[in-house]
Parts: C-alpha cells; sequence; structure tokens
C-alpha cells in the first residue's frame, strides 16, 4: 500500500471523511465525522500527492487557527491518537 492510502486510511481510522475531490487529483480533502467539543468546528485534513504529506487544520478558543503537517502516516497517527482524547 503507497503512503498516500496508508494516510487515507488513518485518516478515516480517526474519524475523518472524504468531503473534496480536487480535480487534478493531487490533493484529498477530509473533516471530522464530528466537530470538536470545545469549538464546535470540525477539523479538516489535506492529503497531498505532491509533497508526500498530510496536513490537520483545527481551530482553538478565541479563533486562532493552527495547522500540523506529517511526512509519516505513523507521526500522523500519534499525534492524532495524543488529540482525540481532548
Amino acid at each position: 500500500m503507497d503512503r498516500l492510502q496508508e494516510f487515507q486510511v488513518a485518516a478515516r481510522g480517526d474519524g475523518f471523511v472524504e468531503v473534496q475531490d480536487n480535480e487534478d487529483g493531487s490533493v484529498a480533502w477530509f473533516r471530522n465525522a464530528l466537530p470538536d467539543p470545545e469549538t464546535n468546528v470540525h477539523k479538516r485534513l489535506c492529503i497531498d500527492s505532491l509533497t508526500s504529506s498530510a496536513t490537520v487544520y483545527w481551530e482553538t478558543a478565541g479563533s486562532k487557527l493552527n495547522s500540523k503537517t506529517f511526512r509519516t502516516v505513523g507521526s500522523m497517527r500519534a499525534w492524532l491518537s495524543l488529540n482525540s482524547a481532548r
């Protein structure tokens, strides 16, 4: 299984659902099925085939936008498991 498919499997396993497909097929967008309880905003996830990476976007109290980019599936899974418990 190539890395992009592994990112997609990890995303779906953490409750992300695909929401939009890029016409040129270079990125896939996902969002959490449930919004974060603190902000009522869904996390977003972009899997980018050009950079072989995944970036999670989320909002914290005070409407601050944050992001974290992952180059490996293992690091994304570890971060998601730590941040899903919040």
